[in-house]
């Protein structure tokens, strides 16, 4: 039968053991014994679909593995010990030297540092385009570009990419298309139905949803998943099997805590937009958003995340962050409890100031992960710390 997509994140569980239990078990195991020579021999041929070794396959790792995939509506998977051991593990094992890859300016700042700091080493360049000039895109595909990448939403800005746009590009140039989908989730957003190639999540945000676990996934076309498996069962990032079955139990209410997320992310932004504090407030589902329509068209809600600026710059960014009292300062995002965030000089620090600027990261913004507690509080504490 097919089933909604809260029903599949319940039910989508591996195969019973001879105890029959209900709830899943955690096989905190680094390896898997064979039945005789045969067997052993057959398995490390590939020849049978089997667990051999944790840093391949494990029964926790493949049942996260599936969810994502059904969640996603991807042929396949491979599960990472954090997000950006997927962002890395996922290119290298698609490029090679002399490469080029073509990617959206506004990305996560170790992205950005993966990009210009460690490729080069490996003759690997990459281009940057401007979200808002997709037009220009095609001027900057080089005979050696080999793949597009992008965040939707955008990591801190909140800004919104025409997927289709851009699958529609990489169609015509033979490209692949990555999109780290992590700010959306995927029940808020499955870029694959708009023609993306391979889909990476941080599952340390809206999956576990609590702060408590590292962990990355990729998930798309099988052919390309395969080169991804391979190149990682031997350098190693996979993610550990106690992470994967808390991430597998996670996904089970990834829905109902989404659903609250993004009602109090959008009484939150629509409260800052007539503060006399704030210059300016982003958020996927406002009309004022610059790209308001197509977050409407590709998203089921717009996420946790609103970005704003505060008047007075720096020192009253400062300012704000000694004053709040109930929100979290922490990098993180996607967790239970709501979290504060100055991205100039925490997750794109090493980004130069011009370089922040071009992707609309000013001194004065912040980034709000919106969490779970009652909006009323949420509200309070940002408005008392404002004032």
């Amino acid at each position: 039968m097919n089933h909604k997509f809260e029903t599949n994140a319940v039910r989508t569980q591996i195969e019973r053991t001879q105890f029959l239990e209900h709830s899943v078990p955690l096989y905190l195991t680094s390896s898997f014994v064979f039945e005789d020579a045969e067997d052993m021999r057959a398995s490390f041929a590939e020849e049978k679909d089997r667990n051999i070794y944790s840093r391949y396959s494990n029964p926790n790792s493949t049942e996260f593995i599936r969810k994502v995939c059904q969640m996603e509506g991807a042929e396949d998977g491979f599960a990472f010990a954090s997000g950006m051991a997927a962002v890395f593990s996922t290119f290298a094992a698609l490029l090679e030297s002399g490469d080029h890859i073509l990617s959206a300016r506004s990305i996560f700042g170790s992205t950005h540092s993966l990009l210009t700091n460690f490729f080069p080493k490996w003759n690997i360049d990459h281009s940057y385009f401007r979200i808002d000039a997709l037009e220009k895109i095609e001027a900057m595909i080089t005979p050696k570009t080999k793949l597009i990448y992008a965040e939707s939403p955008t990591n801190p800005g909140v800004d919104i990419l025409d997927l289709e746009a851009l699958a529609k590009i990489a169609k015509r140039h033979n490209l692949m298309l990555i999109i780290d989908n992590c700010f959306a989730s995927p029940y808020l957003q499955q870029p694959i139905t708009f023609g993306a190639d391979l889909v990476i999540h941080s599952g340390t945000k809206l999956m576990d949803g609590q702060g408590r676990v590292l962990a990355g996934i990729t998930v798309g076309r099988r052919d390309l998943i395969d080169k991804i498996y391979r190149f990682s069962r031997i350098t190693g990032p996979a993610l550990s099997p106690f992470n994967a079955w808390m991430l597998s139990k996670s996904l089970e209410t990834l829905a109902v805590r989404v659903d609250r997320h993004c009602n109090n992310a959008l009484k939150l932004a629509t409260f800052l937009e007539g503060h006399e504090k704030v210059n300016w407030v982003k958020y996927p589902f406002l009309k004022s958003h610059p790209n308001y329509e197509v977050a409407k068209r590709q998203m089921k809600a717009g996420g946790c995340v609103v970005a704003f600026e505060i008047k007075g710059g720096k020192k009253a960014g400062r300012e704000f962050f000694d004053k709040i009292g109930l929100l979290s300062l922490s990098a993180n995002l996607g967790d239970s409890r709501s979290i504060v965030t100055h991205p100039a000089s925490t997750t794109h620090s090493k980004l130069s100031s011009e370089e922040r600027a071009a992707v609309g990261i000013s001194d004065g913004m912040v980034r709000i992960s919106v969490g779970l507690e009652h909006i009323d509080d949420i509200i309070s504490d940002i408005d008392h710390a404002l004032r």
